[in-house]
């Protein structure tokens, strides 16, 4: 599934191309993805003027001028295309390649700006995607929005919040980092790699990062760091790749060659210093990548 970063690209590479142009019509060519299309949705949103392109956690938000919102999730496969001038190209850095099989495109945005136009695809094989309509001024009160903790790259997050809820909690940091409610948008990848960053086990219980009196301990303030360190580098190696083009065929490109333990199992750990091998243990159902030599 992309992960924060990966949609943080794509709303990158998006938002020049769709933000103040006019949707001339919205065509949906099935009913459904993941889940059925709002009622009327290609009725409501045609005529409409996109306003801005945001994002919340792993989720893409188009504003409209109505003040109405297109939330939209990848799912497992979902990509955006740009078709623009005789030119085709798949903004977004992804671990796994993207569809651009015309079979699988089934939302197209047809945008026109008055000088310029051009269609946006949304192309999804496996169809876990989907896209809901919702007011603008009462995001908080979408169902996977409520209770959604901080983003990583906003202000809120810091140590001092990440104390207050580690405090008291048995559970593993891998798990408790996973947790939405926590922070916002993190997932597998990044989290074994801010954690591998801080030198800090996934097994640790979270509340070994905060003093008896609620305060965070250095590992804890170094852990704060490197979450914001990792998705910020992830950031910025999508965008590196989307301003010159290279990587067209939906490939991560940069950021792959820098995962320290993600997918490395068996492989020398990268610190310096350091004799371990990374190893792969299962949480929660899912793979986390390690180095037990180092990572306490």
């Amino acid at each position: 599934m992309p992960e924060l970063p990966e949609v943080e690209t794509v709303r990158r590479g998006l938002a020049p191309v769709m933000e103040n142009m006019t949707v001339l019509a919205l065509e949906t060519r099935r009913a459904d993805l993941r889940f059925p299309f709002p009622e009327d949705f290609s009725a409501r949103v045609s005529g409409r003027r996109i306003v801005g392109l945001g994002r919340r956690a792993k989720y893409l938000l188009i504003d409209l001028d109505d003040g109405m919102t297109i939330i939209a999730h990848l799912g497992m496969s979902g990509s955006f295309r740009i078709e623009q001038g005789g030119s085709s190209d798949l903004p977004g850095e992804f671990h796994h390649a993207r569809s651009k099989d015309g079979k699988h495109d089934h939302v197209v945005f047809h945008l026109d700006s008055g000088d310029t136009a051009c269609r946006v695809i949304y192309n999804d094989p496996r169809r876990f995607g989907f896209m809901h309509l919702w007011p603008r001024a009462e995001l908080d009160l979408y169902p996977a929005f409520a209770g959604m903790g901080p983003e990583p790259t906003g202000n809120l997050l810091d140590a001092d919040l990440l104390a207050k809820r580690f405090e008291g909690r048995s559970q593993p940091l891998k798990s408790l980092l996973l947790d939405q409610t926590v922070i916002a948008g993190l997932g597998n990848i990044y989290v074994c790699e801010a954690l591998w960053r801080a030198a800090l086990s996934p097994l640790r219980r979270g509340a070994t990062l905060v003093t008896v009196t609620g305060k965070a301990r250095p590992p804890l303030q170094l852990l704060t760091q490197s979450i914001r360190d990792v998705i910020a580098d992830a950031i910025a190696a999508g965008g590196s790749s989307l301003r010159d083009h290279i990587q067209t065929d939906g490939s991560l490109g940069y950021f792959q060659h820098s995962f320290a333990v993600y997918d490395q199992e068996g492989q020398p750990c990268r610190r310096e210093g350091c004799s371990g091998t990374i190893e792969r243990v299962v949480q929660s159902g899912r793979s986390t990548f390690f180095c037990a030599t180092c990572q306490k």
